[in-house]
């Protein structure tokens, strides 16, 4: 740990004279953050354009009602369950890798922190492309030329570390209640809001079942969900972590949801099937210099908001599993991803969800058990030293996420990111009790908790 540390300090000269991200260690008491601040990273992250869109894809699959049923219960089901990796983040400070390493194993961490850190690399890239294709549709701007552009912004941006993500967040998430909301005056003056209620979506709401719809909006944020401790590990307690997660899941989630599924049940949008909520054509509609500016704006904030966290979360995934330092590997990542935006990934948005609803949800499921229902309880967890492999949880990941797959193919009444959370669980909590104490802990009857090794010591870090 002392190496990586070291090695990290020497990256970039420059970074010597901004805070510590503590890439390799939990965050210390001294340099935790307000309440505000966390709270702004959070808030200002999923209130953006990109969840307005599978809100209004949900409204127009389901109709208005059902619509908002799926979005609340998917919150609700997010609120628990990144709220429940937040406080464990608060309490111990500890990183998303660090969280996978006590759960995983101290090698069988890389396969889960590898997958989740490259998965939201490919956000990233998704929102650098959306932002340049978005601006191309609005303005005619050169597509390619603006999403290098707005790539490079957002790599210097994320550079900055945690308190730009503060910063951007406390200014992003009231620009989309203005650019929201403008646009909402807008659809009441032209198509009126008074029949939304009554809106019985494409198809007459049966196009899409209730459960895949909670898939669908559980999934836009699952990955990141499931790393919130790179956000969270800065709250001063588990109690305050808590707090920041529900200004996200449900507060700005939710709007941005509800802001989408009211411009489609309103009939303001052509393809809402596809298009979902995606207001920004209402704005750039009205051929106002005001509000193509402010359309302007707000994509390049907005975006550049979701873009700057998932660069974040990877950057410090890849940082602690590489040894370097978080910002050399913003640097490296961000290039990478602004190339596979170039490539046009962000054509492949729903195709996405899917991938994510199956294989994310269960690996936090692990994670979440790993608290409740560990050999020996939460304690033990505790005291556990990090062995080189957990075949139990990887075996509860595989069972959730076959769980997953077969909801998703066989059972699409039933919503595959809630089942595969579920079964991950339970299969852990089973696994747990089921298998030898060597098995369970994966150390072949060897070192099995840290105060065994060190002579009580302490904790894993």
């Amino acid at each position: 740990m002392n190496t990586h540390q070291t090695t990290a300090d020497q990256d970039v000269s420059a970074a010597r004279e901004l805070d510590s991200e503590y890439e390799h260690s939990p965050v210390p008491a001294g340099s935790r953050k307000s309440l505000w601040t966390v709270s702004a990273v959070w808030f200002g992250f999923p209130m953006i354009l990109t969840n307005a869109v599978p809100g209004g894809v949900v409204v127009a699959l389901l109709g208005f009602w059902r619509g908002l049923a799926a979005i609340a219960a998917a919150n609700l089901v997010m609120l628990l369950y990144v709220g429940i990796l937040s406080h464990r983040a608060g309490s111990t400070g500890e990183s998303f890798s660090l969280q996978a390493t006590r759960t995983f194993g101290r090698v069988g961490y890389i396969v889960a922190s590898a997958f989740l850190a490259t998965v939201v690399v490919g956000w990233f890239a998704f929102n650098t492309g959306a932002t340049g294709a978005t601006l191309h549709q609005a303005f005619g701007w050169h597509e390619r030329l603006v999403a290098v552009l707005a790539g490079l912004g957002f790599i210097a941006l994320t550079y900055l570390g945690i308190k730009a993500l503060s910063w951007l967040g406390a200014v992003a998430a009231p620009l989309f209640l203005v650019a929201g909301g403008v646009a909402l005056v807008i659809v009441a003056r032209h198509q009126g809001l008074g029949a939304v209620t009554s809106y019985k979506g494409v198809g007459g709401g049966a196009s899409l079942t209730f459960g895949a719809a909670v898939s669908m909006v559980m999934a836009t944020f699952a990955d990141s969900g499931t790393m919130t401790a790179d956000f969270t590990r800065w709250s001063k307690n588990g109690r305050q972590a808590v707090l920041a997660t529900i200004s996200a899941f449900p507060v700005a989630s939710v709007v941005a949801q509800v802001t989408g599924g009211l411009v489609v049940a309103a009939g303001a949008v052509a393809a809402p099937a596809t298009g979902g909520g995606d207001f920004l054509p209402i704005l750039t509609g009205q051929h106002t210099a005001v509000l193509n500016v402010l359309a302007a704006v707000f994509v390049f904030v907005n975006l550049g908001s979701v873009c700057s966290h998932c660069l974040y979360n990877g950057a410090l995934g890849w940082s602690h599993l590489t040894g370097r330092g978080m910002r050399t590997t913003t640097i490296a990542l961000g290039l990478l991803g602004t190339v596979a935006a170039l490539a046009g990934v962000w054509n492949h948005f729903l195709d996405w969800l899917v991938i994510l609803s199956v294989f994310v949800p269960p690996l936090g499921g692990v994670l979440i058990a790993d608290q409740f229902a560990a050999r020996g309880g939460r304690a033990a967890m505790d005291r556990r030293a990090p062995a080189a492999i957990r075949p139990t949880a990887f075996g509860a990941w595989a069972v959730g996420a076959g769980a997953a797959a077969v909801a998703h193919w066989y059972a699409p009444q039933l919503s595959d990111a809630v089942t595969g959370l579920v079964v991950a669980f339970v299969a852990y909590a089973v696994l747990e009790r089921a298998l030898p104490a060597s098995v369970s802990l994966g150390t072949g009857g060897r070192d099995r908790t840290r105060d065994e090794v060190s002579g009580g010591a302490g904790t894993a870090a």
